[in-house]
């Protein structure tokens, strides 16, 4: 397709989109799911597991292989302004004594995932079709098990965010493991790639791009982005500019670095300086790309997955064993590492409950190893299942556990008012 063929067809297939989530968003709501969840649920109908099963002309018509692209870069704009404003929003919150929970929690998340997820999959090897052929079956368990390492970090700001969570303890130590976790997740996601295509190269480069970044922030950045916010006579469109150039500028690095362009938009909101013109900065930053341009991602990703692979039962049982494994290896293993750390029992399990969700961040990554060609297309449905499943479970766990404390508090009070009102009619 030309250009001038490309641009119809992309407004036609963004209408499509966003009234696809929005009425997704609104169904999952009425099932206590927050609007994130919804959009990724209408990302994967409108790919040919739905659309493309029930009306293949017309989603070839909607969704031409040559918009894909376009569509993943559009995404792209809407998670870098997601990040940011969690960036933001964290550094708000953050309160003392989270480092040393928040590692010993992010690093418990990463190891057991990891463990089980390479365990796994050498099991499965000779045994299910989920293999690419010249791929070394290694390379195939790393990759599996640092997906079911990664945490969805930008979901769960944004579950954080939606109910209210962000100044509580669970809130705030979720967000310091959760950006822990998925930052060394990216370091060993590229560390299999490296290993894949039999080049050091984009370890290297992850690692010390990864120093370079945080070297120029802390020097550099923190008093740029001070001066955009503070500086006299600059008008609020001449702010937002220069803030959205220097927000494109460290997802440009960050990307090329190998972590991903969405910690760099997180490193820079945290840097951004506090105070009520930072506060708007953000959100109008925030305002449209959030609504219009994160559901492409989700509808890209989507475009690549086909559930019709479960119809052979080992790849069935494989993706099932997968989410088991998941589930137990960062709820439990964050849960564990909480309550070794000191952390009260409500307080651990709602952090392995949050931890637990990888839905954005894992398919990230498995768009990632499907286009390295690491990834066939019976592993990558089985691991959007892992995170569809680990997602969708977040919030109706977390309202479980506020029923299960309230009655507990119920409980705990009835006996008080029974005693109270004893004393008051004993004789005196």
């Amino acid at each position: 397709m030309t250009p001038v063929e490309l641009a119809p067809a992309f407004f036609l297939a963004v209408v499509v989109i966003l009234l696809t989530c929005r009425l997704v968003v609104l169904l999952a709501g009425r099932f206590g799911q927050p609007p994130v969840v919804g959009e990724m649920i209408a990302g994967v109908l409108l790919g040919p597991s739905l659309f493309g099963l029930v009306a293949p002309g017309a989603s070839a018509h909607v969704f031409p292989p040559e918009l894909k692209p376009v569509l993943y870069v559009a995404g792209q704009i809407g998670l870098v302004a997601l990040m940011f404003g969690a960036g933001y929003e964290f550094r708000a919150h953050a309160g003392r004594g989270l480092a040393g929970t928040a590692v010993a929690v992010s690093s418990a998340g990463v190891a057991i995932p990891l463990t089980l997820g390479v365990g796994l999959t050498l099991v499965a090897h000779g045994h299910v079709g989920i293999f690419v052929d010249g791929v070394s079956v290694w390379v195939t368990a790393a990759f599996v098990g640092v997906a079911l390492a990664i945490t969805a970090f930008p979901m769960l700001a944004r579950i954080i965010t939606e109910r209210g969570l962000a100044g509580s303890r669970f809130g705030s130590l979720a967000l310091a493991s959760g950006a822990t976790d998925d930052a060394v997740a990216w370091i060993m996601l590229a560390g299999v790639l490296s290993v894949a295509s039999g080049k050091a190269r984009p370890i290297l480069e992850a690692v010390g791009g990864t120093l370079l970044f945080v070297a120029v922030l802390l020097l550099l950045g923190r008093r740029l982005l001070a001066w955009i916010v503070n500086r006299p006579g600059l008008g609020d469109d001449t702010r937002l500019l220069f803030t959205v150039a220097a927000l494109f500028c460290a997802a440009w690095f960050t990307d090329i670095s190998g972590l991903y362009s969405v910690f760099g938009a997180f490193c820079v909101g945290m840097a951004m300086p506090r105070g009520e013109a930072s506060e708007r900065l953000v959100r109008t930053t925030q305002s449209v790309t959030q609504v219009v341009f994160v559901p492409m991602f989700f509808t890209y990703s989507g475009l690549n997955t086909r559930f019709d692979v479960f119809s052979d039962p080992p790849v069935l049982l494989f993706g099932a064993a997968a989410v088991v494994l998941a589930v137990a290896g960062k709820f439990g293993g964050c849960w564990a590492a909480a309550r070794l750390r000191g952390e009260p029992g409500p307080v651990a399990v709602r952090v392995g409950a949050l931890m637990n969700a990888r839905g954005l961040m894992q398919l990230i990554a498995l768009n990632i190893g499907l286009s390295a060609g690491i990834v066939s297309e019976e592993l990558f449905t089985a691991l959007v299942l892992v995170a569809l499943v680990t997602t969708v479970m977040t919030v109706p766990v977390l309202s479980l556990l506020d029923r299960r404390d309230a009655r507990s508090r119920t409980a705990e009070e009835a006996p008080e008012e029974e005693d109270e009102e004893e004393v008051a009619a004993a004789p005196s």
